[in-house]
């Protein structure tokens, strides 16, 4: 007899790029929290979840490898709630396989040093708070281009139709030394200009736009003054659809120069 959970394996699913801002928000209930949660209602269960986050930033490109990886507190100053908490959703060594096969070229290798950073636990406790969906992260080669993770992006689509979601998680600007830690409704001007523009590429279909984000000049090095938060949209916009529709939510900034915009492909 066929469950729903056999059902749900089989739909096409989503490709998602969380703003998945402060770790703080793990402990708050707020708009991009309560909208995380919608979107883990949305959809279908996925099959298995492929996580590029912009904290496992290495040489070289990883694929978590084991059966139950461990999360990873990787953030200081917090209060000791946070360092108790766990996420014991497991790995997929059959699915970790997979992407090492499709990812031959890109030099893809298993990893067992590696679990749940908190840009793919923090958000994933807030959609999927039974952590019962198998989880694989994949690193971001700092050493390459741009070009790179848009291709890795495209190869990942295919996964879509097996019942795979596709997630990255970081900030279209994140600039941590410029954040007014005061001012959590502020947004510095060029802050907006530059998601205006990422958004307005992503409307219109071109993502060698988002990809050459650094042709934005003065604006593009203020919103992406390290791109460890801003690669893993690349990924996203790759992995699109031709017969996906778009949305954008939480589109705000905080702190002056935090983008919590979260990009929906369905």
């Amino acid at each position: 007899m066929q469950t729903q959970t056999d059902n749900q394996s089989n739909a096409t699913m989503p490709a998602i790029f969380f703003g998945h801002g402060s770790p703080g928000n793990i402990l708050e209930d707020n708009q991009a929290t309560r909208m995380w949660q919608s979107l883990g209602q949305e959809f279908p269960n996925p099959k298995g979840i492929i996580c590029i986050s912009a904290h496992w930033y290495t040489q070289g490109v990883g694929v978590t490898s084991m059966a139950n990886p461990r999360t990873i507190h990787d953030f200081g100053g917090f209060p000791p709630a946070m360092y108790e908490m766990q996420y014991p959703a497991p790995g997929s060594p059959e699915l970790a396989a997979k992407l090492v096969d499709i990812l031959a070229a890109e030099g893809a290798a298993l990893d067992d040093s590696w679990g749940f950073d908190h840009g793919a636990w923090c958000v994933l406790a807030k959609a999927y708070p039974k952590a019962n969906i198998p989880v694989v992260q994949l690193s971001i080669n700092r050493q390459q281009p741009a070009e790179f993770h848009f291709k890795i992006g495209r190869k990942l689509a295919q996964l879509r139709s097996e019942g795979y979601l596709v997630m990255g998680s970081g900030n279209i600007v994140h600039n941590l030394p410029a954040m007014d830690w005061g001012g959590r409704d502020k947004t510095y001007p060029w802050a907006k200009r530059f998601g205006d523009a990422m958004r307005s590429a992503m409307v219109e279909n071109t993502p060698e736009k988002v990809v050459q984000y650094s042709s934005l000049g003065a604006d593009a090095v203020e919103s992406v003054p390290n791109p460890d938060h801003f690669l893993p949209i690349l990924y996203i916009l790759g992995a699109r659809l031709p017969k996906d529709t778009l949305r954008f939510e939480t589109a705000y900034v905080e702190y002056g120069s935090l983008d919590m915009t979260t990009v929906v492909f369905s």
